[in-house]
């Protein structure tokens, strides 16, 4: 497979169906800032802790389906799409992982360790992917799911870099006001 194509020099890129719009459409903003989000997952890997790594690995694969979802205009029922039972499976993962965290008492600053901090990283890009998402659908039919996977994941990666700092011994600190 050639990496590059040429057909994107003009500011264009194609669609799943082919169709050719605009690189700056809130569609690509959408499912590229979506790809931002995945490649900064792709930095917090190895967190040190295998079963945050394997529910990072399949957040990464899932949102690999979420890209090609929001690039699909009109999805066959075979084609990749993001379902509830994606969302569920990000509800499961904050459940269990606050399970083993103290109570939140207020807000915590963002940081930590290295993994951790990269976590709460992520968890900010993928808020602007929600809101890109938001902003696509106004002027066209998006998957409502793949929108609520994208607002829960963002709290799943916030639990998940809470997790990773308290078992790093890292302590959160709060914002002073």
């Amino acid at each position: 497979m050639k990496i590059y194509t040429g057909r994107g020099d003009e500011g264009m890129t194609d669609l799943r169906d082919m169709s050719r719009v605009s690189k700056t459409s809130p569609r690509i903003e959408a499912y590229g800032t979506v790809d931002e989000a995945n490649a900064l997952l792709g930095t917090a890997r190895p967190t040190g802790y295998d079963d945050v790594d394997e529910t990072l690995e399949r957040i990464q694969n899932h949102l690999h389906v979420l890209q090609a979802d929001f690039a699909n205009p009109e999805p066959d029922d075979d084609d990749p799409v993001v379902t509830a039972d994606h969302v569920e499976e990000l509800e499961t993962t904050i459940d269990a992982a606050e399970e083993e965290l103290a109570p939140l008492t207020s807000f915590i600053l963002p940081g930590g360790s290295e993994a951790g901090a990269t976590l709460h990283h992520a968890r900010a890009v993928v808020r602007r992917a929600e809101r890109r998402a938001v902003d696509f659908a106004a002027d066209a039919p998006v998957n409502a799911e793949a929108i609520r996977y994208l607002n829960r994941l963002s709290d799943a990666l916030f639990v998940l870099g809470r997790l990773v700092n308290a078992r790093d011994g890292v302590p959160e600190e709060s914002p002073s006001y």
